[in-house]
């Protein structure tokens, strides 16, 4: 499983184009995605840090949405003038332990 952490800061240039954009991608996601994204949670911490945790079962999904055009013109828009900082990080989990259900999270 891959696991994508996105942390970012909004810039003073941030407008309602953000929440549209992130409304209608989040759809595209799960559609393109179906069952390889196993989940999808958005955190804000009291400073305004925003926390995007994204989880998927295979490295071909996730490269498929890596090169989807409207995910990398979104990502253009978000360095240009949405974020006053961001960091992402892509990582392979090599184990869960979770009270939830186990076949959620599979083992490689």
């Amino acid at each position: 499983m891959i696991l994508v952490v996105f942390r970012s800061r909004f810039s003073d240039d941030v407008d309602g184009s953000y929440d549209t954009t992130e409304r209608h991608l989040a759809q595209k996601v799960r559609e393109l995605a179906g069952d390889d994204l196993v989940h999808l949670k958005n955190y804000r911490s009291e400073d305004g840090e925003r926390l995007a945790l994204v989880w998927w079962r295979s490295p071909e999904s996730l490269e498929k949405w890596r090169n989807d055009t409207e995910h990398q013109d979104a990502q253009r828009r978000g360095k240009e003038r949405w974020y006053s900082f961001y960091e992402l990080s892509v990582a392979e989990v090599t184990r869960t332990s979770s009270s939830e259900d186990e076949a959620a999270y599979p083992s490689e």
